[in-house]
């Protein structure tokens, strides 16, 4: 039997990227993406792409989304949009759809993909069948613990990026106070996403009397020539490293934590210069501890797309999300 014909996307903060697939392989030369302020939603973005695309109808298909889902709806975090599996089905003509949180789409792409889409961040033995932790930093912040059942792989959804951001400096909580002016509550992806690292930098130029703020782009362009970007640069890491360890001793992912997203590409080559292992490692008497969990950096843009396609071909873990027509 042929794998079945799949339609996958990754919607974002700011763009959705469209693909087909056979099976858990998405066709590369079938991927587009789409801006989202060009739609009032995302089923629009979905019957767009049919009408470009062509072909069958799919056999299935599966989104993943920046926010939280439950009861086979999603809402988007960082866009006015919202998704159900009814209008999923509609857009796509699909007889069998599902949603993930985009974090739990990335965690059903972890053994799909190219080893050479991995970067070791920090070396340890991989433990097989134990539980794994996928981390995003992009336009928002998120991690999913990935976990190996007798009925297949479970992703549970989950909303990291609104819990507090961790405090252990006096500098620390004067970040922490200029970073919750807005909303009151200083989150973690406040800190830790794309608009993050703005807000460090203007921190940073606060604490010296300046208001000179850059976007991140800018920040990461001017890291070699300006020591403010590089400051910020490195405050990040370190909270990332902070950050990424907490997690992993609440989810003990023996079999390796995985930095997903935009972002954390972007920051890629710093994570080892400036510090990230010894923050992530910095937990007192469990120090030790900490050199149980392999950390990785994944290279692949695409991978959420694979995650949902793989999802499709797996045993379902979710069935509430899954609806058969």
């Amino acid at each position: 039997m042929a794998d079945p014909l799949l339609l996958v996307a990754d919607v974002g903060g700011t763009n959705t990227r469209v693909a087909m697939a056979r099976g858990a392989i998405v066709q590369t030369d079938s991927i587009r993406r789409y801006t989202n302020r060009d739609f009032l939603n995302l089923a629009p973005v979905l019957r767009r792409y049919r009408e470009e695309h062509g072909g069958p109808a799919p056999d299935g298909a599966c989104v993943a989304v920046a926010g939280p889902v439950g009861d086979g709806r999603a809402e988007l975090t960082n866009l006015d949009w919202s998704i159900d599996t009814a209008r999923l089905l509609e857009a796509t003509g699909a007889p069998r759809g599902a949603i993930l949180n985009d974090l739990q789409a990335q965690g059903h792409a972890l053994g799909h993909l190219d080893g050479s889409d991995l970067q070791e961040v920090i070396a340890a033995p991989e433990v097989q069948l134990v539980s794994r932790l996928v981390i995003g930093v992009g336009t928002g912040f998120n991690a999913a613990p990935v976990h190996e059942t007798p009925r297949g792989r479970f992703v549970p959804p989950c909303e990291a990026g609104h819990a507090n951001l961790p405090i252990r400096t006096e500098a620390e909580l004067r970040l922490c106070n200029f970073v919750s002016t807005a909303h009151g509550f200083p989150a973690v992806e406040d800190v830790l996403s794309g608009r993050g690292l703005t807000q460090v930098y203007r921190w940073l130029s606060s604490e010296a009397g300046s208001s000179e703020e850059h976007s991140a782009a800018e920040i990461m362009a001017r890291v070699a020539s300006d020591p403010r970007a590089e400051a910020a640069v490195r405050l990040f890491v370190r909270m990332l490293g902070t950050v990424a360890g907490n997690l992993a001793l609440i989810h003990l992912p023996l079999g390796g934590v995985y930095l997903v997203g935009g972002v954390a590409r972007a920051m890629g080559p710093h994570l080892g210069p400036m510090g990230f292992a010894s923050a992530f490692r910095d937990k007192g008497r469990f120090a030790g501890f900490m050199s149980n969990f392999p950390v990785r950096l994944v290279l692949d843009d695409f991978a959420a797309l694979t995650g949902c396609a793989a999802h499709l071909c797996e045993p379902s873990t979710q069935p509430q999300k899954d609806v058969q027509v």
